[in-house]
Parts: C-alpha cells; structure tokens; sequence
C-alpha cells in the first residue's frame, strides 16, 4: 500500500489534523533553530563566514556599449 493511498484512507478530520501538525512543526523549527544551533554549538564564526564570501561567485555588471 503507498502512502499516498495511506494518507487518503484517513478520515478529513484526521487528514486537517496531520497537516496543522506538520505546518506547526515547520514553524517551531524555523522560529527556534537559531537557538538550537547556538545550544548544539553549531553556529558559525567570524572566520566561516569570511570563507564562505570568498568561495562564493562574484558577480559583476558590465554596461552594454
């Protein structure tokens, strides 16, 4: 059986349920992340970041003669 006919078989109450659950899973995560990242010691420092902008592409606009 997939999951798609899974999640069909479901009553529409239970179906509303699972997706606010979901929607409200993905908003704890994006409000709380930076504190997590930070507790877990995973936030970046000076030095990263300063390597990342020197990997990332350049882009330059050249005016059109």
């Amino acid at each position: 059986m997939s999951i798609w006919s899974t999640y069909t078989s479901l009553t529409p109450r239970t179906r509303i349920f699972f997706g606010l659950g979901i929607m409200a899973n993905a908003a704890l995560a994006l409000h709380f992340s930076d504190q997590i990242e930070s507790a877990l010691g995973l936030v970046p420092n000076k030095e990263d970041e300063r390597e990342l902008q020197e990997k990332l592409p350049r882009v330059t606009r050249v005016d059109r003669t």
